[in-house]
């Protein structure tokens, strides 16, 4: 890359972090409230971290207040956050603003992580998705994990590629990849991405992925040894595992559902050990009807991946009178329709183009290819559920089969389309949420600026990304 070259996509990457913090600044400031449902104790854990009392709460024991440590969600975002209230004080505005920080340094990885990947061009496109996102934009007023862990997925993302072939990539990935666990314990699954960013020789990967694995253990397993210290038990990350089977293993919308002591756990004390039971009656539970629990797979991703409402749930929640049912409508539309439309275009990612410079067996893969994803997408925004969830699978898994004509996957497009299908896979084995879908926004956004490039033998990339 020249000089001139690189100092303009260093310029654009200036502007469009400046372009990107912008609208956050605007919603984080204007639609900040108290923290409302996990937020709430998201704040709450921050707010005793930063004042020394550690990972806990306060609970009465014959009407005097008790000290009692605490691990149910997971501790890294309120660890962050906690950092934060200790400098700034624990005010209402300090989360929203840290996440339209995060939100702004997204767009600006995004942008980095697509150039060896797409080029100049689409890399700028992808960097702008993630700036003006609505999702993105409007997550910012919320005290939620899920902006945090975006940037942390995009910052490991960007580091693998960076220092690819050297130890530094396993180093810090690690320690990246160790407080995304602590944010988000599934993201733990994501350690193989080093493979990714490495294909070949695959001894060297494989060696790789175990040494990013043991040093993302090593920032994970200090905390590990307080909940066994502090609890009633060990537990890895969180508490909150065995109930999220649970869950998953007897809702039947696919949802999230409260469960009470009736659905197997009726005299439990730690947080240890209710998960404990709660893990046993999830397992029971799908042993007990495998098939009925596969059944309600479709349903999880679809709450996962076909709407996005959440944000505006989330702000209601917190301030009623300032969103009315049509108001909360219209943006609930908006947000859809902005969510659905990334997730066809991001599926395209997979299909070469143009057909004509292919040779006719490639020229059949790809029309055929085209068909496919142009129906599943027809029939995902035709009904009125908005089924894309299908579109969000078949993509990812049709991206690794060495189809004739393929356009270049690249380290890039294998993590991308890797951590869709771990976090798919994930919300089957537990329950959807929409809001879950918002860790893979901005993947979503680089995908989509991918879409129908030149095929792998017609045009290489730009550089080996």
């Amino acid at each position: 890359m020249t000089a001139p070259r690189r100092a303009a996509d260093v310029a654009y990457s200036c502007a469009l972090g400046l372009v990107a913090l912008l609208p956050r600044l605007f919603v984080a400031i204007a639609w900040a409230r108290e923290p409302v449902w996990d937020g709430h104790y998201y704040h709450l854990g921050a707010s005793r971290i930063a004042a020394g009392l550690g990972y806990s709460e306060d609970v009465l024991i014959r009407g005097v207040s008790v000290w009692k440590p605490w691990t149910h969600y997971p501790v890294g975002y309120s660890a962050i956050l906690g950092f934060f209230y200790k400098i700034f004080g624990d005010h209402l505005l300090v989360a929203p603003l840290l996440s339209a920080a995060l939100g702004a340094l997204s767009a600006v990885l995004a942008h980095r992580i697509a150039l060896p990947y797409l080029g100049a061009t689409r890399a700028r496109i992808a960097g702008g998705l993630v700036a003006l996102h609505p999702g993105l934009i409007a997550y910012s007023a919320l005290v939620m994990t899920e902006i945090p862990s975006a940037f942390l997925l995009l910052l490991l993302m960007w580091i693998l590629l960076r220092f690819r072939g050297q130890w530094r990539a396993v180093v810090f990935g690690g320690l990246v990849l160790g407080l995304l666990t602590l944010t988000r314990p599934a993201s733990l699954l994501l350690f193989p991405l080093i493979a990714l960013s490495e294909p070949r020789p695959l001894l060297h990967a494989v060696t790789r992925s175990a040494a990013l694995l043991a040093v993302t253990l090593a920032v994970v397993l200090p905390w590990t040894a307080r909940n066994c210290a502090r609890m009633d038990g060990c537990a890895l990350v969180s508490t909150n595992g065995g109930w999220n089977l649970a869950i998953g293993a007897i809702t039947e919308t696919g949802r999230f559902q409260t469960l009470r002591g009736k659905d197997g756990c009726p005299n439990v004390t730690g947080q240890v050990q209710q998960d404990d039971c709660w893990g046993k009656v999830g397992w029971k539970k799908i042993q007990e009807s495998p098939g009925r629990w596969l059944s309600v797979a479709p349903k999880k991703l679809a709450q996962t991946f076909d709407h996005e409402s959440f944000a505006v749930e989330y702000v209601h929640e917190a301030d009623p009178e300032a969103w009315p049912e049509s108001r909360r409508a219209a943006a609930r539309g908006l947000l859809t329709a902005a969510h659905l439309a990334l997730l066809v275009v991001a599926a395209m990612a997979i299909v070469a183009r143009p057909l004509r410079r292919l040779r006719e067996r490639e020229r059949y893969w790809q029309a055929a290819l085209l068909v496919l994803l142009c129906g599943l997408a027809f029939y995902g925004l035709a009904d009125e559920q908005h089924p894309l969830h299908w579109l969000v699978v078949a993509a990812p898994l049709v991206a690794f089969l060495p189809l004739p004509g393929r356009p270049y996957l690249g380290s890039v497009g294998r993590m991308a389309m890797a951590t869709v299908l771990a976090t798919a896979a994930t919300h089957v084995v537990f329950f959807g949420e929409d809001r879950y879908h918002l860790f893979l926004s901005p993947i979503f956004c680089i995908l989509a600026a991918a879409a129908l490039r030149a095929s792998e033998r017609v045009a290489r990339p730009p550089a080996q990304g």
